[in-house]
């Protein structure tokens, strides 16, 4: 599964500028609607496009690989 670290980069964001970074500055500088991004911060599994995580790349000055990463899911056994 993806998941999304955009909360972790808000909260970075807004500790290097001592500062408090909200979903709707995020919004307006990436032009990325807020709901989509309260999305990716919180829906576990949600599906974005690679226009949308360029822009956040562009906004944290960061690599693709801080702004989503590949975690394993373990099936868990339903006869345990």
């Amino acid at each position: 599964m993806i998941r999304f670290r955009l909360k972790e980069l808000i909260a970075e964001k807004g500790f290097q500028e001592n500062r408090r970074v909200t979903l709707d500055e995020v919004a307006q500088h990436t032009g990325v609607h807020r709901t989509t991004l309260s999305k990716i911060a919180n829906q576990r599994g949600y599906n974005t496009t690679t226009d949308i995580l360029d822009k956040l790349c562009g906004y944290f000055g960061v690599q693709l690989e801080n702004v989503a990463e590949y975690v394993e899911v373990i099936e868990s056994d339903p006869e345990e």
